[in-house]
């Protein structure tokens, strides 16, 4: 598929040019051509285009994969584990395996996601991630390969609704404390990218106030806010809300709750887990032409027992299960899910008919842009060179962050 270029054993090629199938916001580009050099794409055009001649002429290797299609890098804001880790786990090896993991999905950029714990459990993975990101940024300068990026922690609690907590431990969840907040937020300066919490808590107010002071993204989740508190919360400056329709307050023709007010504010992105499980398939229907592509967020709320056999498993101290593939507590409750990001916007295409295009946006740009990640998320001059190649029959072939590739070739399940 690829001729020269290569910069010693680590898979770095410094310029090159593909033939392919390309995943644009715009559309899909058909049997069109991208050049990338240094990491970062310096030009997309059509097949036709004679200006692709100039590229060849001036060394870029040619990688010629007709009858494939190149996906920008997909962005996973939340996501709590795979292949039988989890980002909290007491060990330096699960995120790494995590990271490997997540890329063998065309996953290039995620947040390490935790769930309500004590301040010591969450202390200890706010300082491995910090370390590990660290360890991902000297690797990455050097082209070697550790997988999808660590972008950051998604603190998922501990200040969210009793009534509302779902798969999170209640023997840890807390009201708000800025003070609580503020010492978490110090352990990692910086790695703290995304919180949840619910806004009608005593005191919540004071918390959005702090994050939003310190540029962290600020989400409702696991809520039994009114819509009038909800719609209180986005004016203060919330701007996301987590796995919509999940664990907060619904939809009545009497009181919209969060539901309402997030459908009807321009103001939120809504994380969207599409599994077919968590939310009927009309809501999601709802969701998509309420909101668009632009305020989705495509997410897996994936645990540990992904890519695993059914059976039982922990997930923040809690005994769960998963049974063909659903995870759940044993009052029946769902516990996270089994799903993958890549399966996601597969579902989005087959079961909602949902362009191609704007799948892959809800799990690219879209999570980028709330990040506020420049220079990633979408093929475009300029850009990242973080992108996926997939077969015909929707195998994964290879994945490419700033110039450096996964050699092996892997099948997504």
């Amino acid at each position: 598929m690829t001729s020269g270029n290569e910069d010693g054993n680590l898979g770095r090629y410094r310029r090159r040019v593909l033939r392919a199938d390309f995943v644009l916001p715009t559309g899909v580009l058909r049997d069109g051509w991208m050049a990338v050099e240094d990491g970062r794409i310096v030009a997309i055009c059509a097949a036709a285009d004679a200006g692709v001649a100039d590229w060849l002429e001036r060394g870029f290797a040619l990688e010629d994969w007709r009858q494939h299609m190149v996906l920008p890098g997909l962005i996973d804001v939340h996501m709590h584990g795979i292949g039988g880790h989890d980002c909290m786990d007491m060990d330096d090896t699960s995120l790494p395996a995590i990271s490997l993991q997540l890329a063998n999905h065309g996953v290039t950029g995620y947040l390490a996601t935790t769930v309500t714990q004590s301040f010591e459990a969450t202390r200890l993975t706010l300082e491995r991630a910090q370390r590990f990101m660290a360890e991902q940024q000297v690797a990455f300068a050097s082209g070697q390969w550790t997988g999808a990026r660590l972008f950051g922690v998604h603190l998922e609690g501990p200040f969210l609704s009793p009534q509302r907590r779902g798969a999170q431990n209640g023997e840890y969840l807390q009201t708000p404390d800025v003070q609580v907040l503020q010492q978490l937020l110090d352990v990692a300066p910086g790695c703290v990218r995304l919180v949840t919490l619910a806004p009608e808590l005593a005191q919540a107010d004071a918390l959005v106030q702090h994050l939003v002071d310190a540029g962290i993204r600020v989400s409702m989740g696991h809520t039994d806010a009114t819509y009038e508190q909800a719609e209180k919360a986005i004016q203060l400056g919330v701007q996301h809300v987590t796995h919509c329709f999940n664990a907060m307050s619904g939809l009545h023709h009497r009181s919209p709750g969060v539901v309402g007010a997030t459908l009807l504010s321009d103001r939120v992105k809504a994380e969207l887990i599409a599994d077919g499980i968590h939310v009927h398939p009309a809501a999601v229907q709802v969701l998509l032409r309420m909101k668009g592509r632009d305020g989705v967020v495509l997410i897996s709320d994936s645990i540990r027992a992904t890519g695993m056999p059914d059976g039982e498993y922990a997930l923040g101290g809690l005994k769960i299960r998963t049974i063909d593939g659903t995870a759940r507590l044993p009052s029946g409750e769902l516990a996270g899910s089994t799903l993958t990001l890549d399966k996601a916007v597969q579902n989005l295409v087959q079961r909602w008919q949902t362009p191609l295009a704007d799948a892959v946006y809800m799990a690219s740009a879209s999570p980028a842009e709330a990040l506020r990640l420049d220079g990633v998320g979408r093929l475009a001059v300029g850009y990242q060179a973080d992108y996926s190649i997939w077969d015909a029959a929707g195998c994964l072939q290879q994945v490419v962050m700033g110039g450096t590739r996964e050699d092996a070739v892997k099948a997504a399940p």
